[in-house]
């Protein structure tokens, strides 16, 4: 049998990957990876010759994009002053948890055997150590604050922002964001834009889903 031309192969790959975030991006990270190859126009040959496993196509589909998150660190490491950075950081990392729920579910679930994710989240959590330990010597945020306590809450806002946003506004977590984050430091600021309706919660909650055990990786269907 001939072999394809490494052009075309590279053609496949590339579409392979643009269709892995489209399609990420709108089901999560447990879609089908059939529907990923008919978007891609491929058969499911080719997405198994260039991605064996579903931990390679993710970690192709979001290696650069992850790149993002990390930035948003190290700016946040180089701000004047430890408040700002952390604020600053975390805005940009939830702006895109909002609008991505492949990134969404990969920074809020522990998918194994993805070499890039396992980076982002050693630099997170060093991100998160570092800031909160300036914030207490500057007095900006309370003492008894921990890394722990800083990523547990972070991690259980960021799965319920896909529901909130479906069931409010793209930016209602601003405001859940800006409650978060008044819990760190000795004096709240006002909270931004309109509180959820009761009919809003209801749906956020529902959006949420039942209870699940805790992901162990990201399996092949």
């Amino acid at each position: 049998m001939r072999q394809r031309p490494r052009s075309d192969a590279r053609r496949d790959r590339q579409l392979l990957v643009e269709a892995g975030h489209e399609v990420f991006t709108e089901q999560g990270l447990r879609a089908p990876l059939d529907v990923i190859a008919r978007r891609a126009g491929v058969g499911n040959a080719t997405l198994y010759r260039h991605f064996p496993t579903r931990a390679a196509l993710v970690d192709a589909v979001f290696r650069d994009r992850l790149t993002g998150t990390t930035e948003a660190g190290e700016r946040a490491r180089a701000a004047a002053d430890a408040w700002t950075g952390l604020n600053d950081c975390l805005r940009a990392v939830f702006g895109t948890l909002a609008t991505d729920r492949g990134t969404n579910d990969l920074m809020t679930t522990h998918a194994g055997g993805i070499e890039a994710l396992d980076a982002v989240h050693a630099h997170n959590r060093e991100t998160m150590k570092l800031l909160p330990e300036r914030g207490r010597e500057e007095g900006a945020i309370r003492a008894d604050v921990t890394t722990e306590d800083v990523l547990f809450a972070l991690a259980a806002l960021s799965r319920a922002v896909p529901a909130l946003t479906t069931a409010a506004t793209p930016d209602a977590w601003h405001r859940a964001l800006t409650l978060l984050l008044d819990g760190l430091r000795p004096a709240p600021a006002p909270l931004p834009g309109p509180a959820l309706t009761a009919a809003q919660l209801g749906d956020v909650l529902r959006g949420l889903g039942p209870h699940r055990a805790p992901v162990r990786g990201v399996k092949d269907e």
